[in-house]
């Protein structure tokens, strides 16, 4: 069993299951196209669901296990994953002593591909709905507050079975001297405007590339363009395209951007002309130094590029393209960005997503604490009273 890569007629491209004869296997392919087209799922996102089918279902295989009610064994399955080793659709098991296979957050990915393959299958009467007792804990409810209760006073809670316990790495941001780094390093216009896509306006990468050029309005008034939107800004929107490019929100949204990225883009431009002419793709970001010129540049393109600015630039740590996205957002909270704000800036549908994000400054902190009155000051203020 192992991932396999489809490309349809469309040119459109998602991820499937297949056995050693090179078989499609039926119900993952269903459920895989089922989260490509019924949800919107990125080819990306396939890929991962994909390889993590594909684990489960050769333990099934070498275990002797009918995938379909295999869930009740997933504790080994769990421990199946942590000590094999897959190469090559073999499987090596590691002894005592050696690095585990796979981590816990790895492990956790896998097993919530697993659930989300099962519980489709019972939903299309390829697996028996036991299943789903196997895989998630249900309970009853009546311990609740009454406001949390349904009707009759009763609920159901559900959650998942064999969640292991991830340790809490957070994103670092990158800091304002590295950006300055990276930007004296590039040799061409276009690698600036990326550095400042990604550390000025908190765009992800999948979000820079996928930009089009109709998409950046960067005029103060944008009538002319059939825009309403005043000030330069740019339009972030999900779409199907040809770099396999994928904004993560499913939501559009307007975002500012400064006289900074506003320069940058200019100069870019008069350099793609130059080098370009008039063709190249649609989308903003293309190849200019590197065939085929004009193509767009794939997500990819951009961690290779950010590796590539940090050698130039000595910098002391890696920085990759998220950490640039947290740069923005702490900079816009140190600068007194109030959470509705963030939320909008990073395109979030919840507010609670924007607080990962959130890096207050040893500044910001420090003038936190000196705000807090002393105890002497509280007992005089009190005395007066």
């Amino acid at each position: 069993m192992r991932a396999f890569p489809v490309k349809m007629p469309s040119g459109l491209r998602y991820w499937t299951v297949v056995d050693d004869d090179f078989h499609v296997v039926p119900i993952v392919d269903q459920w895989l196209r089922h989260l490509l087209f019924g949800r919107s799922r990125a080819e990306l996102t396939t890929y991962a669901y994909a390889i993590s089918a594909a684990l489960y279902l050769r333990w099934c295989l070498k275990t002797g296990r009918d995938w379909r009610v295999a869930a009740r064994d997933l504790g080994l399955f769990v421990v199946w994953l942590r000590h094999t080793k897959s190469t090559d659709g073999d499987a090596l098991l590691l002894g005592p002593g050696a690095k585990p296979a796979r981590g816990d957050r790895r492990i956790n990915r896998v097993l919530s591909a697993v659930r989300g393959l099962l519980t489709f299958a019972v939903s299309v009467g390829e697996a028996p709905s036991t299943v789903l007792g196997q895989i998630y804990e249900i309970a009853d409810g009546r311990d609740l507050p009454e406001e949390l209760q349904g009707e009759n006073g009763l609920a159901m809670r559900i959650g998942v079975q064999h969640r292991l316990q991830e340790p809490e790495t957070a994103v670092d941001r990158a800091t304002d001297a590295e950006v300055v780094a990276l930007f004296k390093a590039c040799r061409n216009a276009r690698d600036r405007l990326i550095v400042l896509l990604l550390a000025r306006v908190g765009l992800r990468r999948g979000q820079a590339a996928g930009l089009h050029r109709c998409d950046c309005h960067l005029l103060m008034d944008s009538r002319a363009l059939g825009c309403d939107v005043p000030g330069p800004h740019i339009h972030v929107i999900r779409r199907r395209n040809p770099n396999q490019a994928w904004s993560k929100s499913r939501k559009s949204w307007v975002q500012p951007v400064d006289f900074l990225v506003v320069q940058a883009y200019d100069q870019y431009i008069d350099e793609r002309h130059e080098r370009l002419g008039t063709g190249g793709s649609d989308l903003l970001l293309v190849n200019e130094f590197r065939e085929p010129l004009g193509a767009p540049m794939p997500p990819g393109a951009i961690n290779e590029l950010l590796e590539e600015l940090g050698r130039r630039a000595d910098l002391d740590r890696p920085v990759a393209p998220h950490m640039l996205r947290h740069t923005m957002a702490g900079n816009a909270a140190d600068a007194g960005a109030t959470e509705d704000e963030l939320q909008a800036l990073l395109g979030h549908k919840h507010p609670s997503s924007q607080r990962p994000y959130r890096h207050p400054s040893h500044d910001r902190l420090r003038e936190a604490v000196r705000r807090v009155p002393s105890p002497r000051s509280l007992v005089h203020r009190d005395g007066d009273q």
